[in-house]
């Protein structure tokens, strides 16, 4: 329930992102930062979290992540400006982070190596669930109360995780190596440059506001792989990346949610803007995706456990690109059922490749390692997400009113790419 709340919490802000914006009186330009410093907050601290999760145990990290969260809600419900409210959503993004980085390496604890891929299915079928829901949530909530409401209802949430969690959650050995504060500064500043640079650069910002974090980002980066060389556990598990399942399948992770983030970035602009819907039907159509997400992800998972995840998520791949290439091929004037069928195919083939590549990640990696690899995993996803909206950006900028068909282009070469990736480790050992 706890990633669950994460996830909400995401599609909540970004459905309420302009009503926010209107009430605290702030240009949409300014008003970003309350998506931003949430994102640089979960992607700076992943690692440093995943790999304190091995040190101490993921249920501590985890129940730490979950009570920071709520707090945080709380505070950014109370929140009377702007800055108020980015500063709250930073601290929201760290407690995500943290529940975040450990979340796989629990399921892993939870459920024995025979029936992990109905484990994994399960936490994709609630995260699909959440992210379905946000939408509507946002909407309900706006029409009858003020946006501090949609924070507000994180709490209690937050408060029933809390004692779902200290009942149910199991306890793991500490173990033996420590935790070097300023290995876990160089990651955060690697990765949250990173972050920076790619969305400069995605806004056609001055080479200046390229070059700087981009700069930052080598530096530390080359100082975070120094400074944790000979590390039985790296922060960065570059030692996990050496193996070629682990490697083939974040590479498959990154690109399929880089195409994700293409998707659900373009897709309000193509309906609204060039299909010329309203929002309430954007919101409903946009639905059709995570539902089927949810759906397929248990079957998919169960399947995992008999049959290659290399396969699975291959076919999988295959189906989305194939949806958004049929999304960009869309008629002048579609009817209902021509956007949700399109949309379905998409969501049956995320939902298909999901479970089995979390199993193939973690199944890859050594126990011991479990919270380090659950931190690649969340890593993987964030940075494809991100990709995906840094190049949304870029296609506006380059292609104008045809920016939205060739970002969904763009995702389906993506999704390609991610299902190529996939079917290689069927020969990957």
């Amino acid at each position: 329930m706890g990633v669950g709340l994460g996830t909400l919490d995401t599609a909540i802000a970004n459905t309420a992102l302009p009503a926010i914006a209107a009430d605290l009186r702030a240009p949409p330009a300014a008003s970003i930062w309350v998506i931003n410093a949430y994102q640089l907050a979960v992607v700076a601290t992943l690692l440093p979290f995943a790999a304190l999760g091995d040190l101490v145990g993921p249920r501590r990290v985890f129940m730490g992540g979950l009570a920071f969260f709520t707090v945080a809600s709380l505070a950014c419900a109370l929140a009377h400006t702007l800055p108020q409210l980015a500063l709250a959503r930073g601290l929201q993004g760290i407690g995500a982070g943290a529940i975040m980085s450990v979340n796989i390496a629990l399921i892993r604890l939870l459920y024995p190596a025979s029936r992990l891929g109905r484990g994994v299915g399960m936490n994709a079928l609630v995260v699909g669930v959440f992210f379905a829901v946000g939408p509507t949530v946002a909407s309900l909530v706006l029409t009858v109360a003020d946006w501090p409401w949609l924070f507000a209802i994180n709490v209690p949430l937050g408060l029933l995780a809390l004692g779902f969690g200290w009942r149910t959650l199991p306890h793991s050995a500490r173990r033996g190596h420590g935790l070097d504060p300023l290995t876990a500064v160089l990651s955060a500043l690697t990765f949250a440059s990173l972050i920076l640079a790619l969305g400069a650069a995605a806004q056609r910002e001055p080479w200046a506001w390229v070059l700087s974090p981009a700069l930052v980002c080598g530096v530390a980066g080359t100082l975070l792989l120094r400074r944790q060389a000979g590390h039985p556990a790296p922060m960065l598990p570059v030692d996990l990346l050496a193996r070629p399942l682990f490697a083939l399948s974040t590479l498959t992770a990154m690109a399929s949610f880089a195409a994700q983030g293409l998707a659900f970035v373009s897709l309000p602009f193509y309906f609204e803007e060039v299909l010329h819907r309203d929002p309430v039907d954007t919101g409903f159509l946009m639905t059709a995706w995570p539902v089927v997400v949810a759906a397929a992800a248990p079957l998919a998972g169960r399947l995992s456990d008999r049959y290659p995840p290399g396969l699975l998520g291959g076919i999988g791949l295959s189906l989305l690109s194939l949806g958004l290439a049929s999304m960009a091929l869309l008629p002048d004037q579609p009817s209902a059922f021509d956007i949700v069928w399109r949309l379905c195919l998409c969501g049956a083939g995320f939902g298909f490749f999901q479970s089995p590549n979390l199993r193939a990640l973690m199944s890859s990696a050594p126990p011991e390692r479990a919270s380090g690899a659950s931190g690649m995993i969340a890593l993987a996803r964030l940075t494809g997400q991100t990709l995906g909206a840094a190049g949304v950006a870029l296609c506006f900028s380059l292609a104008g009113a045809h920016g939205a068909i060739t970002a969904l282009a763009l995702g389906a070469v993506c999704a390609a790419i991610g299902a190529t990736a996939s079917t290689a480790r069927l020969w990957a050992r």
